[in-house]
């Protein structure tokens, strides 16, 4: 997928995203952010914050950025903002593969189910270590594809189709780890069945 194709699928997505992913999103989210070490007067980004479903979650005294590509996604995350009066909230339009921020401007970064979502996920992240301090930690919430070889298989064959629905199923763990260099110290998940992850890493830049 390309960010014009991303911008188009998401927009779309935009009214009804809370309804249709907010069941299974909203409390990884929760467990993610409380899992973390985000605490009062801590400086935080979140890429990829579409319609702000994690804005409730973040500990009393703390700053968030959220960035988004999708314009449409969010202005749902600012009526939430502005529904739930959060003041310490900032939030803007922009790429989260070339963001606009100085090195180390950021204590913690946090990136919800939006890794296989942009065209380059090492792109990404790297921009994350970048911005984000070193020590600080880098939460990554995803589907990863399956370490069993046949299901794995069967996830890249359908990666094509999940494209069209606004994400690849076809990206493994080993590309944060590997690729990115991201330096992991637990994988979470919310039961042992769950096809999501919890990344918690620290920026070791």
């Amino acid at each position: 997928m390309n960010q014009e194709e991303v911008k188009t699928i998401y927009t779309r997505y935009s009214s009804v995203y809370d309804r249709i992913f907010s069941h299974f999103f909203f409390p990884r989210i929760k467990l993610g952010i409380n899992k973390s070490r985000i605490s009062k007067g801590d400086l935080v980004i979140e890429v990829g914050i579409g319609t702000g479903m994690s804005l409730p979650l973040y500990p009393g005294g703390c700053k968030v950025v959220g960035i988004d590509v999708t314009r449409k996604m969010l202005e749902k995350a600012r009526e939430k903002k502005e529904r739930h009066k959060l003041d310490h909230v900032e939030l803007i339009e922009m790429d989260a593969e070339h963001m606009t921020f100085e090195d180390n401007s950021f204590d913690h970064a946090v990136a919800a189910f939006v890794v296989t979502v942009v065209p380059n996920p090492e792109k990404m992240v790297a921009e994350m270590k970048r911005v984000t301090k070193a020590g600080g930690n880098i939460v990554i919430l995803n589907h990863f594809c399956s370490k069993n070889a046949f299901l794995s298989k069967i996830e890249k064959v359908f990666s094509p189709l999940c494209e069209k629905w606004g994400w690849r199923s076809d990206i493994s763990l080993d590309l944060l780890s590997n690729h990115c260099n991201l330096q992991i110290s637990q994988v979470l998940k919310k039961n042992r069945l769950d096809p999501w992850s919890i990344i918690i890493a620290t920026n070791n830049k």
